[in-house]
């Protein structure tokens, strides 16, 4: 399928500079061009590449400024970034979608399938499990007695949903996601094995949510693990039990969030993140990478580094640490001299 600078343009609310007829048929990096794709420049430190490459058109924010000539077409928009979204969305929803049931696979008499659904072949839909229209459920996904998935979402290949939870709609789950396995409860006995404590709530995921591949959202012991709409969560993440993970809050992969936490609303996690159990992220906050926070955190805290501490004073720590051996040589030198003057005396 080929699209011209012009449609695209008008697709993006953009304006054409250049050769409006030119057209293109695919994508590539701007630093790994291929001639008859289409590119985009928003990151500066990618500036250089826009003169040399063989990409056809580029998109590039209204306030880019030539410094020499460009032999390109140029599509100039408000937000290159977020022009390149609509576009790849707008490519993903061209091609062609899939709907029916493959055989083999179960499909429990008592659940309700919705409209224009997909079913892959080996996909095992349980009891009384509710599944609304144009959901795409690929192959080897297994859904539990009394689940609701709702409308629009797609479950990718080997993703399991545990019995009773409920996921909203327009969501996305990667392969390997696992929702509503048993949280970490085990009780302590004297000089004996611990007592499992069984886990008898479930997982509610709210609408438009995306959860990676290989993520685990543990169910509740008692009430909900909670994923509030517009979350983003990463691959290889751990949600434990009781958790309630606030609205349009990102987690980069391999972040874990212990039990009973509650964290806001417009968060961000950096990768390897670590939050400890029953204590509350504030909105709004921002958690570094490998940042590992024991205590609750007011809205809109900045914080690094084990344990977490404000931004500004980690940094000042680790610029301090990187002068440690400088100012372990200048002590031994001080200590020096100490001794030699001791002794002149």
């Amino acid at each position: 399928m080929e699209f011209s600078a012009k449609d695209i343009a008008t697709l993006l609310d953009g304006t054409v500079e250049g050769d409006s007829n030119v057209r293109v048929n695919n994508l590539s990096k701007i630093d790994q061009p291929v001639t008859g794709t289409l590119t985009f420049l928003s990151n500066p430190a990618y500036t250089k590449y826009i003169y040399t490459t063989t990409a056809s058109i580029v998109i590039v924010n209204n306030d880019f400024k030539a410094e020499r000539e460009l032999s390109c077409t140029l599509i100039r928009v408000a937000n290159a970034y977020g022009a390149l979204a609509k576009l790849l969305d707008f490519y993903v929803k061209s091609k062609p979608v899939k709907v029916g049931i493959e055989q083999p696979c179960f499909i429990h008499n008592s659940a309700t399938i919705g409209d224009e659904v997909y079913i892959g072949a080996y996909a095992y839909i349980g009891e009384n499990t509710q599944i609304g229209n144009n959901v795409k459920i690929y192959p080897h996904v297994y859904i539990g007695d009394n689940v609701k998935i709702g409308d629009h979402t797609i479950l990718y290949s080997g993703v399991k949903i545990y019995a009773d939870c409920v996921v909203g709609s327009t969501g996305i789950i990667h392969s390997g996601v696992v929702i509503g396995s048993d949280g970490f409860g085990f009780a302590p006995n004297d000089g004996a094995a611990y007592s499992k404590i069984e886990q008898i709530g479930n997982v509610i995921i709210e609408d438009n949510v995306e959860i990676g591949a290989n993520t685990t959202i543990d169910r509740a012991t008692m009430g909900s693990t909670i994923l509030r709409s517009g979350v983003k969560l990463d691959n290889l993440i751990q949600i434990a039990h009781n958790d309630d993970i606030g609205e349009n809050t990102v987690m980069a992969a391999q972040s874990g969030v212990a039990g009973s936490t509650v964290i806001g609303k417009n968060c961000l996690l950096g990768g390897q993140a670590a939050i400890s159990g029953h204590i509350t992220i504030g909105d709004g906050s921002k958690i570094g990478p490998k940042t590992g926070v024991m205590s609750s955190l007011k809205p809109n805290s900045v914080v690094l580094g084990t344990p977490a501490e404000e931004f500004k004073a980690t940094m000042k720590s680790y610029s301090i640490i990187r002068n440690l051996p400088k100012l372990r040589e200048e002590i031994i030198e001080l200590q020096k001299k100490i001794k030699l003057i001791e002794n002149n005396e």
